[in-house]
């Protein structure tokens, strides 16, 4: 009989779960077609699933490629790393990567997740900076529809740890979130992402030009116009149920604290507190983990903005549990739903018209953030959402953890 610390979900529900990423995460919720090329990064404390995401993807006629991440290396790199090997970047061989693949795969997965807190935050913000280039290259092959992604969790003992629970209760989290249970999950995500695309229609018929946050210690305004979209089901993230939309980048003002912990470049941070002024970070504190809070602030010109703005409706989610990973905290519905913002880097998908066909500086002038950091911060708290519409009428949109449209 397996210890506690030797649960692994079953071969059905990895199966399950495969499927959910490569046949409804990518290529916008309609899965990969015949012959396309995957790429599947995965951790090697998440081995199990790397089998699943294989087969499925040869089961849909697919061609795997695989990224088989060493544990605990990072910590090695990046204290022995001097000034030429942070920058290193390998250029004709991620244009290869870029080039040959259609979708991409990357698992979530922390033997460790405090293994770089003893790093100094500059040397990790430098790294990131390096790999501009690749981001923008695949920012470029996205924008053209020739490539799509996905993220998912894989549970460990030690992020198990993090969020006070047993290994096996923790995958209970995720199988439930996920819909891992459900006689055919990727059927379920279907229906779900049509309340989604119900509310994101509604919200785009309003012409919001304003948004305004009301909560404890929050007293937020965020600036939208007409060249921006909301977003939301689209299989880039399992699970996700957020409605989202990258703002003006120059016309956030006030204050928000956010409430939940923020795992982040091998760090924790706690309490987070913003400032905004112009749309910049004027004030930035946080109880835990404020020194890299700071770091990642200052990394570049675009990662003291905001790049994203988003809204969980807790009818939707079934994520009541803090899970220590942003990418189901961020997606908590709980008592009253939950909002994020994203400091950094925003999503030109948010743009109505050819993405492909915008150039750097229309994005520029249209306040399309741009920075390598893209970092999501989350608050529960009870909150009010007012849009300000094109007309000057004032509607609240978010009350109670729910849309109220």
């Amino acid at each position: 009989m397996k210890s506690e610390k030797e649960y692994v979900p079953s071969k059905k529900i990895l199966d399950k779960y495969a499927d959910v990423l490569i046949r409804f995460g990518l290529n916008d919720g309609k899965g990969i077609k015949k012959g396309d090329v995957v790429f599947l990064q995965v951790p090697e404390c998440a081995k199990p699933m790397l089998s699943a995401l294989s087969n499925s993807v040869l089961r849909a006629g697919g061609n795997p490629i695989i990224q088989y991440i060493p544990d605990g290396i990072s910590k090695d790199f990046f204290n022995l790393a001097g000034d030429n090997q942070l920058n290193f970047f390998p250029g004709k061989y991620l244009r290869g990567r870029i080039d040959e693949i259609d979708h991409s795969v990357s698992i979530e997965a922390e033997e460790n997740p405090h293994e770089l807190e003893k790093v100094d935050p500059k040397k990790i913000m430098q790294r990131s900076k390096s790999f501009r280039l690749y981001k923008e290259w695949r920012d470029e092959k996205e924008n053209r529809k020739k490539f799509s992604w996905t993220l998912a969790l894989y549970g460990t003992e030690a992020m198990a740890k993090e969020a006070g629970m047993t290994l096996k209760e923790y995958w209970g989290e995720i199988i439930n979130a996920c819909y891992l249970n459900d006689k055919n999950p990727v059927k379920k995500w279907g229906e779900i992402v049509k309340e989604i695309n119900r509310v994101k229609d509604r919200l785009n018929n309003l012409k919001v030009r304003k948004l305004h946050v009301e909560a404890m210690g929050t007293d937020l305004i965020v600036g939208l116009d007409g060249n921006r979209k909301w977003l939301g089901g689209d299989g880039a993230n399992i699970p996700s149920f957020e409605v989202f939309i990258s703002p003006k980048s120059e016309e956030t003002e006030g204050r928000i604290r956010f409430t939940e912990k923020l795992y982040r470049y091998g760090n924790l941070i706690e309490g987070v507190e913003l400032e905004f002024k112009k749309g910049k970070v004027v004030k930035a504190s946080a109880k835990k983990g404020e020194k890299v809070l700071k770091e990642m602030i200052a990394t570049d010109s675009g990662s003291c903005k905001i790049g994203e703005f988003s809204l969980t409706d807790k009818r939707l989610s079934k994520i009541n549990r803090f899970m220590a990973t942003t990418l189901f905290d961020e997606n908590v519905g709980g008592r009253y739903g939950n909002i994020h913002l994203a400091l950094g880097n925003a999503y030109q998908s948010s743009y109505p018209g050819n993405v492909s066909k915008v150039s750097k500086g229309e994005w520029k002038k249209m306040q399309y953030n741009e920075s390598v950091v893209h970092t999501d911060i989350v608050s529960t708290a009870d909150k009010k959402v007012t849009a300000i519409l094109e007309n000057g009428e004032e509607k609240v949109i978010y009350m109670d953890g729910k849309f109220l449209i």
